[in-house]
């Protein structure tokens, strides 16, 4: 971003996507042009970029951005995600979000307190991520470039060690301060303190490091929040325990001046230091449960192989994993993990799965079959040919989804956002009327009362609970589904979840396996017909020889039974597929047949004796053939998608909970009503076409219901796209689960009332932690404020509550579904 030589005027250079010719840069110089406030545009075609020179007074940016995409473009925007340092509470957070989202291009911040983290969206050439983390810099906080992950856990060890250090020295420091205080209670007066104790001059000795030393980062961050216009937390905590400790420096060198008899005052200074000591301990337990939340994460990353046995100039070597570049032989001995995924070139072997599917039973892996990485290779050795490596693998996308949920903001977040805007000046507002009444209307000269009671406020006031109540929640809520292979792509979309009141399944691949199996033989034993007769075994040999040689699914299912019955065939002759009809060839010289009705009809074949067995077959949702040898019908074979085990389990589950379960397919309607009744499913939708199905979505919606989708095919993606909640079977298409917002990695039903009974959980995990941060600082004020509170007790109270809705979000981690 640019100033222009005219006063005022800004010139921005946007990169735009989607122009195909020069016809489409004048149209966007054109209608940029016309705007008002937008004093010239210039349109590079090669460069694929606009120059703008504009007023931001009449035209900002966005305005700007917001014609070019109704002119059918697009602008490229870039996102960048930072380390944070330096947060110490919800408004913090908030400031920065402020900050950043009014400089000019800038499109999203998403700051996030538990994670210190900041996401940021942006228009390159009008800011660069250097702009960024300067202005960040200035106002009060620290941002680099997100590291990986290594390197970020390795800090944050560090931190919570530092921590740790610093709340010890402090303590040390501190206790004998507590020590002195308790000699001035009745009930603790059997507790000896000595003389030295009491002296002001050793307490100041021991409060000045506590106060600024151990606690200068207070003052920086409260300094910084303050120079910028802001309070945060640490601007409570700089004024309570400042006041403190200054009073009690103004009573040490007042009473020493006046009396000469210094050890007999009564002094504050263990007021200051035990609320530094308090917070800082808060902190450390805060950075250790705020660490646990992240180990979905890390139990993830622990799946990934270190290793890698490559093929190299024809020696095999070990070399990282990080080291496999795509293109690579890779062996896997029985027993190792696979390192990448990638195409078996050779070997044979059963390879387990459960880590992304949750089918405990291996998978056969033969050449040409698909591997993932992080997968256990059970039993044979295989050579893999590397195709997606590091970031492009199955489990590295898996990782980073989690990540981006943990990361997102939830919009039930705004509640706290809003109010931790505002929070601090009303505390300060608040602590500052509570000094006056008590100082005016308290007992006579109490100075020292009112103070600690302000004091009071200011310290159990601090809005930490409240900034951390909803983002702990989403980090664990979202890693503990994933450990279920269940992944949300934000946090908005594990919030929408929970209102779902209606579940869309498309039928092939979802419903059912996707995969049709043999589900009938029917011999001509005991019907007299005009050819052989012929036992089932048999039927389905000479069945299964035709049809080696057709590619048709259906074919495919028929020889699949035939060698489930370790058949051997005998060898087919004079193929020929006729469209539409069926099959024919001639197997061990006898002529056969396998098809429909009108094809055996048009063949001279009598069919009207199996006509009602043909009827009842499909009625099951079955696609049922006759088989002719020798020009006399010889039997029936049907084949059948057949439905998933748990689909019925999962529909049961859902209508339990309320929701109403709809199947689509473009099936015909006999053959979709058949496979819903098996699933239990009471409302279908068939013979719709894959254009049809968004529109049958919106439908649903105009009843005022909230709809999920559930689909895994390249046609299920505009329903996915146009629901409230999309749910992409994970062993689908990558376009589905790019069109969804939630995608079930392990294919199963039961997925789906997980998902939703985890959003719930989830936000009624978010609820509770909302509502006591409420509740906390609406009792706990008024009880400070009423002079029923100590000061050093509200610090362990304020400690006590941030770490305590760190504790209660975790209780997500240990749920059962």
């Amino acid at each position: 971003m640019e100033k222009t030589a005219e006063s005022g005027l800004q010139q921005a250079t946007l990169q735009i996507t989607g122009m195909t010719c020069s016809a489409c840069a004048a149209r966007i110089e054109k209608g940029l042009s016309r705007m008002e406030g937008v004093s010239r545009a210039n349109v590079n075609l090669a460069l694929e970029q606009a120059t703008v020179g504009f007023d931001p007074a009449v035209a900002g940016l966005p305005q700007i951005e917001e014609k070019i995409r109704s002119l059918g473009y697009d602008t490229l925007k870039e996102s960048a995600d930072f380390d944070i340092t330096g947060m110490t509470c919800a408004a913090c957070s908030a400031r920065i979000e402020k900050v950043l989202g009014r400089m000019p291009g800038i499109a999203a911040v998403n700051v996030n307190l538990a994670l210190e983290t900041a996401h940021v969206e942006y228009t390159p050439g009008n800011i660069s991520t250097a702009d960024i983390m300067e202005k960040v810099s200035s106002i009060g906080y620290k941002a680099s470039l997100k590291q990986d992950r290594k390197e970020t856990a390795d800090q944050r060890g560090q931190e919570i060690i530092r921590k740790r250090n610093k709340w010890m020295i402090s303590a040390v420091l501190s206790f004998p301060l507590l020590w002195a205080m308790a000699g001035h209670f009745a009930f603790t007066s059997w507790i000896p303190a000595p003389e030295l104790l009491m002296n002001p001059w050793f307490q100041l000795a021991l409060a000045t490091p506590v106060q600024f030393i151990i606690g200068w980062q207070f003052y920086v961050s409260a300094y910084k929040a303050l120079k910028n216009g802001s309070a945060n937390m640490d601007v409570l905590v700089v004024l309570g325990t400042s006041a403190a400790y200054f009073y009690s420096l103004y009573l040490t060198i007042a009473s020493l001046r006046m009396s000469g008899m210094s050890h007999t005052v009564d002094m504050y200074y263990e007021t200051s230091a035990i609320l530094i000591t308090l917070i800082l301990v808060g902190k450390w337990f805060e950075a250790l449960a705020k660490g646990r939340s992240s180990d979905a994460i890390k139990s993830l990353m622990g799946l990934q192989a270190k290793t890698a046995l490559v093929i190299r100039n024809g020696a095999e070597i070990s070399i990282s994993v990080e080291e496999v570049i795509p293109g690579d032989i890779v062996l896997v001995k029985p027993g190792t993990k696979i390192p990448v995924d990638g195409e078996v070139i050779e070997g044979l072997s059963s390879v387990d799965e459960s880590m992304l599917t949750g089918e405990s039973i291996p998978v056969e892996k033969k050449p040409g079959d698909t591997v993932i990485g992080a997968t256990v290779n059970k039993n044979g050795m295989l050579k893999i040919k590397a195709n997606k490596v590091g970031r492009d693998t199955a489990l590295a996308q898996i990782i980073r989804v989690v990540e981006e949920a943990q990361g997102s903001k939830a919009p039930i977040q705004r509640i706290a956002d809003v109010i931790s805007g505002i929070f601090v000046p009303i505390v300060v507002a608040i602590a500052a009327l509570t000094f006056v009444i008590w100082y005016v209307w308290g007992a006579p000269g109490q100075f020292a009362d009112a103070l600690e009671k302000a004091i009071a406020v200011l310290v159990i006031a601090c809005p930490c609970a409240l900034g951390l109540a909803t983002p702990t929640s989403i980090m664990a809520g979202s890693g503990r589904a994933a450990e279920f292979g269940i992944l949300f792509k934000g946090g908005e979309h594990l919030e929408a979840a929970q209102g779902i009141q209606t579940v869309v399944l498309d039928k092939t691949g979802t419903v059912t396996s996707g995969k049709p199996v043999l589900t009938d033989i029917i011999t001509t034993t005991g019907i007299p017909a005009h050819g052989k007769v012929l036992a089932e075994n048999r039927l389905l040999s000479i069945t299964a020889a035709a049809e080696k040689l057709s590619e048709h699914p259906l074919a495919d299912a028929i020889v699949a039974g035939a060698a489930g019955r370790s058949l051997e065939l005998p060898v087919a002759e004079q193929f020929q597929a006729v469209p539409g009809r069926g099959i024919s060839a001639v197997v061990d010289g006898m002529a056969v047949q396998v098809g429909t009705r009108r094809m055996m009809e048009e063949s001279g074949a009598e069919t009207g004796q199996w006509t009602p067995l043909m009827k009842q077959l499909e009625q099951e949702g079955k696609t049922a053939m006759l088989v002719s040898v020798d020009g006399g019908i010889a039997g029936i074979v049907a084949v059948a998608d057949t439905i998933k085990e748990t689909s019925k389990a999962a529909v049961a589950k859902l209508h339990e909970m309320g929701i109403e379960v709809v199947m689509i397919t473009g099936d015909n309607k006999l053959t979709a009503e058949a496979i819903a009744k098996q699933a239990g499913i009471r409302s279908v939708l068939a013979e719709v076409l894959p254009e049809g199905k968004a529109a049958e979505i919106r439908r649903l919606q105009s009843r005022g219901n909230k709809v999920a989708m559930v689909g895994d095919g390249i046609n299920d993606a505009p329903a996915l796209a146009t629901a409230d909640t999309g749910m992409a079977i994970g062993t689908g298409t990558d376009v589905a689960m790019e069109a969804a917002d939630i995608t079930l990695m392990r294919g199963d039903l039961m997925s789906i009332p997980d998902a939703i009974l985890m959003s719930r959980k989830t936000m009624a995990n978010i609820k509770q932690n909302l509502f006591w941060a409420l509740a906390y600082n609406t009792i706990g004020i008024p009880i400070a404020a009423l002079g029923f509170l100590a000061p050093w007790l509200a610090g362990a109270a304020m400690a006590f509550s941030s770490v305590s809705v760190v504790l209660n979000a975790l209780r997500l981690q240990r749920v059962k579904l």
